[in-house]
Parts: structure tokens; sequence; C-alpha cells
């Protein structure tokens, strides 16, 4: 089979990150008899400063021409000041999201044996969860919204919006990733002070009754993000909105040791899906060779798994992945005394080799 792949390379350790995924790419290609054709997509800052705008003409087109999309990273203070949405690399986030209609986040977290060390809690390792993120609603899209001048006062607002259809989607796609897991689905609202999330709760009850083989609790988001802390082992999929959902990942993927080691999938009802790494684009390090390309690799093995559905190349990057970390190989953000320190490529060499 030949399929094709828009990459978002995009701004910073971007370029970097997605090279070496490309290279796990086409050897999994190698080893299964697959051919994977690649389209190089501008997006971002570094499309700011080529044609003027984030988010060119026909970008979405482009992608909806392929079969799934790769995105390293897009944005950096370079971009961060201006006021103009054109000329803000998060407009063409959310505008690719919406564009390709992909709706669901699904991000795993789970504390790899080889990094338990560098989880920073005390006693819990056991830390393996996804966090369904609804994408392409909430208050990132609702309207009203806007800023003015109010009784000679700045002021600006948003819309947090759901309505039953984009909640009851997003439901069955938490409770049917729970199914293939530990069956077990954590709502998390704030039903005590929300409208918006007193109908987000009424309609994930009325989906739960569609799998009754799935446990289903609910906690108010502050609440859940003290659990994540206190016992994240009690999670094995959380969903909720677009908002929490962006906050309480991140938070779970500190946990879990680096975010340089999470990837994540955005879909639709259809082809293509985006897949990246939960990280920025680090222009700190960038163009030295010492970002790690781990977390963007995953993301091309949930590519294989969700989009191709391909699970045994999937299963063979991610055994890849631990062999590499079990043999002692690290990049710097994961760095432990006593082991060997990569650079990025030689990192995906590492995991190429172990394939």
């Amino acid at each position: 089979m030949n399929y094709k792949i828009a990459l978002i390379k995009g701004d910073g350790i971007g370029p970097e990150v997605v090279g070496e995924a490309v290279k796990v790419m086409d050897a999994i290609g190698a080893k299964f008899g697959h051919t994977f054709e690649y389209v190089d997509v501008l997006m971002g800052g570094c499309a700011i400063d080529a044609v003027g705008k984030s988010y060119p003409e026909g970008t979405a087109e482009k992608c909806k021409e392929c079969d799934a999309v790769l995105l390293g990273a897009v944005g950096g203070p370079k971009w961060g000041h201006s006021t103009d949405p054109d000329k803000r690399p998060e407009t063409a986030l959310l505008s690719i999201r919406k564009d390709l209609g992909l709706y669901a986040n699904l991000r795993p977290a789970a504390l790899r044996p080889a990094l338990a060390e560098s989880c920073p809690l005390k006693n819990d390792k056991n830390i393996d969860l996804m966090i369904v993120r609804e994408l392409t609603g909430g208050i990132y899209f609702g309207k009203p919204a806007g800023t003015e001048v109010r009784d000679g006062k700045r002021t600006g607002w948003n819309t947090m919006i759901y309505n039953e259809d984009e909640i009851a989607r997003i439901a069955h796609v938490a409770f049917q990733a729970a199914q293939k897991r530990r069956k077990k689905v954590c709502s998390v609202d704030k039903a005590n002070v929300l409208d918006v999330s007193r109908v987000w709760r009424e309609v994930v009850i009325e989906v739960s009754r569609q799998y009754p083989d799935v446990e289903l609790s609910h906690l108010y988001v502050d609440n859940a993000a003290m659990q994540l802390v206190r016992d994240p082992s009690q999670f094995d999929v959380i969903v909720t909105g677009n908002l929490f959902g962006d906050i309480l990942s991140d938070e779970a993927s500190v946990i879990t040791g680096s975010i340089g080691m999470l990837p994540s999938a955005s879909l639709g009802s259809s082809r293509p899906g985006l897949f990246e790494p939960i990280h920025g684009s680090a222009p700190d390090i960038a163009g030295q060779g010492k970002a790690n390309p781990l977390a963007t690799i995953l993301s091309i093995a949930m590519m294989l798994r969700h989009a191709f559905d391909m699970g045994t190349e999937a299963e063979a990057i991610e055994s890849a992945v631990h062999k590499t970390l079990q043999a002692g190989f690290r990049t710097g953000d994961i760095m432990e005394a006593g082991k060997t320190l990569l650079s990025t490529r030689e990192m995906g060499d590492k995991v190429i080799a172990n394939l």
C-alpha cells in the first residue's frame, strides 16, 4: 500500500523531530512492505516569515489530499506579540483543526518503566491514562467573543458553548477508547457552576447507556487536577472539553517524566487525522541536535494505528522506543546519571536499529 503524508515541519525543533520520524516511517515501510509519499505544507511562524500569514491559502486543501498529517511544532517568541490573527501561529492550529474537522484529541500519558525515576511523584509510578479532549468547540471557538472599551475600561470576553451533538460525538470516542483499555471513563466538567457543564454531564450520561460494559464517573475540573497529582493510577480514560482538556493534558504530561515523550492524535469523522508531539517548538535548543524526537516517533505509531489500522507496525515502533530507553539511551530532557546522552539524530538511529 502507498500512503501520502502531509508534513508540517513548522518552527523551532519541528523540522528536526519530523525528520527523525520520517526516517522511522521509511524503516517501517521497508520492514512491512509499505511506501510513504511526503508532501511539505507550510504553516506557523515560518509561514509568516515566508508569505506573511501563519495559515496560507490552500493549507487545508493540501492536507485533505493526503491520508494523514504529521505536525512538528509551530510558534515561538518571535511571533508571539502580534495582534493580527494572521500573524499568530496559534491561529493556524485552531484553523486547521476546524477545517479538517478534527474534533477529538487523543493524548495518552503513560510512564514508561525505564523513565520511572523521572516521575516527579514520590509514590505512584503506575501511570497509564488517556485524555480525550474535545477540540473544535468550547471557549476557544465560541461566539460572541471580542474586546472593547466599556466605561473607560479595556474589557474582553469569550463564550463557552457546546451543543448536545458535539458532546455526544466526543463521548462516543471516549467510551470506545475505554472499551479497548480498562473500561473506565471519567468525565470532567464544572457542573456545579457552569450551565454548559450541566448539559455536558447530562449528554455524557445518556451516551454511557450505550456502553454498559464501561464504568462512568464524574469529577469537577479542579478536583480532577488534584487527583491527577494525588493518584493518577485511578484514571483510565478522561473525557473533557477543550479548555479543561488543554490544561489537564499538559499536567498529565509532566507526571510521566518529560513532555518530550508524549504523542497525540487529532481525529475527525474521516481522513486525514493530524498527529503531533505535545511539546512546543523549543526555540532555545532549535538546530542544536538536542531535541527529543521520541514523542514525534510515537506520534507516527499513533498514525499507523488510528489512520491506517496498522496495529502490528505501531507496536513495532513502540517496542523499539522501549528497547532504546531500556538500553540506557537518552536525550537531554530525560538524561539521568549513568545513561548515554544522544543527539536528536542519534536517538532516531537507535530506534531504527531496534526495529
